[in-house]
């Protein structure tokens, strides 16, 4: 059976912010500026972004709870109301609780009776990985519909007094402090049918590859900063002693980080060596790019390939929405959809590069109007 996107939606907690107030958010560490703000806000381009926290560090809403606005958001946009819902397919990085699962604190928010329940976790892909789920469920007709949300709340974890936290600290390395300055908040959501309505998109396919089997670990939170330490939170006596080695910090190997463009265009070359794909199909390119940095290293590589897409066909909302993790890809797709011109039969071709150990996804559809 073929599968549709036939609605979609998005949310994001509270009033953008700014460069400028974004460390009075977060809070100064030490009561001391950033001498590594400024260098990593440039090289990213983000302008705005959103966060779930406000400026005296109280959560002002729950991750499950920016899910299941994003959800209703969607269903709203739909021809389905939540008790029609079938398929329940939720991914992010850190759920509020460890345990249960993702899902089932979604489900319990929007109140969906009766579903089936998929929970995806990982870092940037795992929206993609829970969209597949969904989507193959859908072609062998075990469901004839899923919603599928993906939500982040990396601003916890970037409070001033999760550094201030570290013994022995002083200034933060580099990796630790970097994406302080990358990572907010917000949820996406889209909702999935065998049969198209208006605006819908046609899955063609989804295609993965991950490369944890030849690189190492570039984007983790769980181990101590000191390397030479080979335990995990887990393994501390106690979970203060955990946070005291830098365990709870969410950190990036940035001397592993350029590998991420070149597995990502890596891959989009290898599904246009197989067929999947020709470059001159496609009309619309949606990526999530965490950095405006990587923008011209993919441009670079794609360019001496002879497989570059020009680049007034690439869309982004990353510079004003920000860098939100496995929901960038649905709440881009969402905006290009409400926003964007396109026409029925156009092409377009979504990618998501991972940088956690290299998991790169990517994603065909087609514009197709509504059956007659």
């Amino acid at each position: 059976m073929d599968v549709y996107i036939n609605s979609t939606g998005h949310y994001l907690p509270g009033d953008p912010i700014d460069n400028e107030t974004v460390e009075e958010v977060l809070g100064y560490v030490h009561g001391k500026p950033s001498r590594l703000k400024r260098r990593i806000l440039k090289a990213n381009g983000i302008q705005r972004r959103h966060y779930a926290i406000n400026a005296l560090h109280e959560t002002q809403i729950s991750n499950s709870g920016m899910a299941a606005r994003a959800g209703f958001e969607c269903l709203d946009q739909s021809y389905l109301n939540r008790q029609d819902i079938s398929l329940l397919s939720c991914a992010t990085s850190q759920g509020d609780l460890v345990l249960p699962g993702f899902g089932s604190m979604v489900q319990a928010a929007m109140e969906i009776p009766d579903v089936e329940l998929f929970s995806s976790h990982g870092i940037c892909s795992s929206s993609m990985m829970a969209l597949k789920t969904a989507y193959l469920h859908l072609k062998e007709g075990e469901h004839s519909n899923a919603l599928v949300i993906a939500s982040e709340l990396a601003s916890r974890l970037f409070k001033a007094s999760r550094y201030e936290a570290i013994q022995g600290s002083g200034a933060i390395d580099f990796n630790a402090e970097f994406l302080r300055w990358m990572l907010s908040d917000g949820a996406g959501a889209l909702l999935l049918e065998n049969k198209p309505r208006k605006q819908s998109f046609k899955i063609e396919w989804i295609k993965s590859f991950s490369h944890a089997d030849s690189y190492p670990t570039c984007m983790s939170v769980g181990s101590p900063l000191d390397s030479s330490d080979t335990r995990t939170w887990q393994d501390y006596a106690t979970y203060a002693e955990a946070e005291a080695a830098g365990c709870l910090l969410i950190r990036q190997d940035v001397r592993l980080l350029e590998n991420i463009v070149k597995l990502g265009a890596d891959g989009y070359l290898r599904l246009l060596d197989k067929g999947f794909i020709q470059k001159d199909e496609v009309d619309h390119v949606l990526c999530h790019y965490s950095s405006h940095h990587f923008r011209n290293k993919i441009f670079e590589i794609l360019t001496m390939a002879g497989a570059m897409i020009p680049e007034e066909k690439w869309y982004t909302n990353l510079y004003t929405r920000g860098n939100t993790g496995c929901a960038s890809i649905f709440i881009m797709l969402d905006e290009f959809r409400r926003t964007q011109s396109y026409e029925e039969d156009d092409t377009l071709l979504c990618m998501v590069p991972e940088s956690g150990r290299f998991n790169n996804v990517y994603m065909k559809l087609t514009v197709v109007g509504e059956s007659s």
